[in-house]
């Protein structure tokens, strides 16, 4: 809970505090309440004896709750500090219930310190939101690192796109270039085949040319030459034996 700052008079001093620290100081330099709260010995903390009784008496008439843990914690929040005895070094619960608090700028007769004591909370909340901020760009950095590979993996899918499409444009252009072709050669085979119909002593090329056009396979051909050629040379009279 924030307090509000109020103006505090004493002494012929006035100045611009907080609240709670004004109703602290109040609370403290009180004399009817220094069973419960009071200054120490050398004026430079206070303490607070029966925190039960504190909380249930004292508290209520100064602020608007009787809760000491609350209480405590706006200490903390004004940088107030337990103190702990060195002699039992904290070990050693003391007899009586005290406990005792200080600021370097809570002293008694310096009211006029009161001014230097300032909420921490508006730090945190500074350390918290530069945190966020720099969280906050962090993660945009990270965003925009995606996007960045996001596009460029688009780009590449629409490159893969287009060069499908063209391959696919080849390979109908290549599909209508063989057809083109086929029917080419199927007019050249049946204007041969018309040529050797219409030309004389050709009966015996007429009957194997269709075979060998359905097969695809052009046997090779012996020429009368040749086959003159091939009789054994030992029955040539005109060979002669080394």
């Amino acid at each position: 809970m924030q307090d509000s700052p109020s103006s505090l008079v004493m002494d012929g001093y006035s100045s611009n505090v907080p609240a709670f620290l004004t109703k602290l100081w109040t609370l403290v330099e009180d004399p009817e309440t220094n069973h419960l709260i009071c200054w120490s010995t050398n004026g430079t903390s206070f303490h607070v004896f029966d925190q039960g009784r504190f909380a249930k008496e004292v508290l209520p008439k100064y602020f608007k709750h009787n809760n000491m843990a609350s209480f405590v914690r706006q200490l903390n929040m004004y940088g107030f500090r337990k103190v702990v005895n060195i002699e039992q070094g904290g070990l050693v619960k003391p007899e009586r219930d005290d406990t005792e608090f200080q600021h370097l700028c809570f002293l008694q007769g310096h009211e006029h310190l009161l001014e230097h004591i300032k909420r921490k909370v508006s730090v945190v909340k500074n350390e918290e939101t530069k945190m966020r901020q720099e969280d906050l760009s962090r993660l945009l950095y990270e965003v925009q690192i995606l996007r960045s590979q996001q596009e460029n993996m688009e780009c590449q899918v629409q490159d893969m796109k287009q060069q499908n499409e063209v391959l696919w444009r080849e390979l109908v252009s290549l599909r209508q270039n063989h057809l083109q072709q086929q029917k080419v050669i199927n007019k050249l085979i049946q204007f041969l085949f018309g040529q050797l119909q219409s030309s004389p002593g050709s009966a015996g090329i007429k009957r194997k040319l269709p075979l060998m056009l359905d097969n695809g396979i052009s046997a090779p051909q012996v020429s009368k030459f040749s086959r003159h050629l091939s009789t054994d040379p030992l029955q040539d009279p005109y060979f002669i034996q080394s």
